[in-house]
């Protein structure tokens, strides 16, 4: 009869706590204390996800059109184009529609699915800049071998295996951010469905599901790093030993592009974990996950063109094709 009991009150504290949870509806703040930024910040968010997108869909399409851009190298670097044009696709029409409707709410389910989503693009990002770190110090240091090496199989399995790895880490921590309870109307202080901002606002003791996030980040920051530190280490030794001029340019030039975009990518990273959740700091975490979340996908494609021969030749040979087909 007792255990009856215990199982009952177990059972309506679950059917109450999914209750709570289904009615449960959230309010992103984003911007909102600033009523007069609202249609600046409208107008200059809407141009950078237009350039994002057609910098990445762009690269994406030069990448495919040009045979002579079916390397390794580039097969990465359409994934990561891929990548950022899906995450920023998930976050910024939300950002964008915030900032010009007073009616702020978002679903628990649209909440939760952007979360996921955004966790998804972000560790895919985190380990496909670290493959390509691997694939410059294959190219750089093997180059004799780098054809045999870096195998279409290979690079496929690596993409793959980075796309799965981000599918597993964020069904975990779906599963822990499920597991609390969730009532009534509550305000999520960001512009974005992120862990911190949803937990912030939950009905139950978070402890668990903090401790479960801050241990996957810090194990795929601490090993993408890794690679990526390694990888550059090997080449740093290859590149000092190099003494043609033509080849340790080609070296700098393409290795330069990578650096940049791991440089800015995980130094966001780093200073988001570094400011403390405070109440005085949620202003700067915003003005943070802005940069990480809807400036960086658009930075990629443009450091990468700007800085790539090949890739700047490319889209000179389509314009000039475009102009001829025109002219006729």
């Amino acid at each position: 009869m007792q255990r009856r009991k215990i199982m009952s009150n177990i059972y309506n504290s679950r059917w109450t706590q999914d209750n709570q949870t289904t009615g449960v509806t959230f309010i992103l703040l984003g911007f909102s204390e600033y009523p007069g930024l609202q249609v600046p910040l409208f107008l200059v968010f809407l141009a950078v996800y237009t350039v994002t997108v057609l910098g990445n869909l762009g690269m994406i399409l030069i990448i495919r059109v040009d045979p002579k851009l079916h390397t390794p190298m580039y097969f990465f670097l359409s994934h990561l184009s891929f990548v950022d044009f899906c995450y920023s696709s998930v976050v910024t029409p939300k950002l964008l529609e915030n900032l010009i409707v007073e009616d702020r709410t978002i679903s628990f389910t649209g909440c939760i699915t952007q979360f996921f989503l955004a966790c998804v693009f972000v560790v895919t990002e985190t380990f496909v800049l670290a493959v390509m770190a691997y694939d410059r110090f294959v190219a750089v240091c093997k180059p004799l071998l780098y054809t045999a090496v870096m195998s279409p199989k290979l690079c496929s399995s690596l993409v793959a295996a980075s796309y799965s790895w981000a599918v597993v880490c964020s069904l975990i921590f779906i599963y822990f951010l499920l597991m609390l309870s969730f009532c009534g109307i509550k305000f999520i202080n960001n512009f974005v469905c992120e862990h911190a901002a949803i937990v912030a606002v939950s009905c139950s003791d978070p402890y668990l599901s903090r401790k479960v996030i801050l241990i996957f980040a810090t194990f795929n920051e601490i090993s993408s790093l890794i690679i990526i530190l390694t990888s550059y280490i090997f080449i740093f030794i290859t590149v000092m030993k190099i003494s043609s001029t033509g080849r340790l340019h080609k070296v700098l030039s393409t290795c330069a592009s990578h650096l940049t975009a791991i440089t800015i990518f995980h130094g966001t990273i780093l200073f988001l974990y570094c400011v403390p959740t405070t109440k005085g700091s949620w202003l700067l975490i915003k003005v943070a996950s802005v940069f990480y979340t809807v400036v960086i996908p658009m930075l990629n494609p443009l450091i990468y063109s700007l800085r790539n021969k090949d890739v700047k030749e490319t889209v000179r040979k389509l314009i000039n094709t475009k102009l001829f087909c025109h002219k006729i």
